[in-house]
């Protein structure tokens, strides 16, 4: 096996655990890693499979928490969320990271709140009451932002850093061994 593979593999797996870990936490209302890790399983995973760990993830963690009539909505944000690390994928810069962890963020409050204003007796169903929901689910916004920004930073920033360790120092730790004997 490569060895960037064994790193992005050993990468998903600990974020999948720190994904779960913080889903199940105590934790600021939307401030979870799960946009973050879609967005990373997006970008980073050649098979397009991958965005599917999100929804493992969110079918597991609310087993265990709970379930809520508008898991669909919340579990197809997070789809679409790792379809724009699709697009990061092949353009990967730090501002297109960046701009996929706020756009995924945006995503996720526009369908999540489209959907409780339009299942749920919250709010009248007129150009009003969506305003008002939106209006009203800004602090989530916020906190959705804050965390996909911190876990996107803490995510791909320790993947890159691993990658970049590996290609200085591996390759010459490799290459040393060999004049060694």
């Amino acid at each position: 096996m490569k060895k960037k593979n064994l790193t992005l593999i050993v990468a998903i797996i600990s974020i999948v655990a720190v994904s779960i870990t913080m889903r199940l936490l105590p934790h600021p209302a939307n401030f979870i890693p799960m946009g973050a890790l879609a967005l990373f399983v997006g970008t980073y995973m050649r098979s397009k499979w991958g965005i599917l760990i999100p929804l493992g993830i969110m079918i597991l963690t609310d087993a265990i928490i709970g379930w809520h009539n508008l898991v669909f909505f919340t579990w197809g944000s997070y789809l679409l969320i790792g379809m724009i690390g699709w697009w990061i994928r092949e353009r990967k810069h730090v501002g297109r990271i960046l701009g996929g962890a706020l756009g995924g963020s945006l995503v996720f409050f526009i369908v999540t709140n489209t959907a409780v204003w339009a299942f749920t007796p919250l709010y009248s169903k007129t150009l009003a009451g969506l305003s008002a929901c939106f209006t009203l689910a800004l602090p989530f916004f916020r906190n959705t932002a804050f965390g996909d920004l911190f876990y996107v930073g803490v995510f791909f920033g320790t993947y890159e850093a691993a990658r970049y360790a590996y290609k200085v120092y591996g390759s010459k730790r490799a290459a040393y061994s060999v004049r060694q004997q």
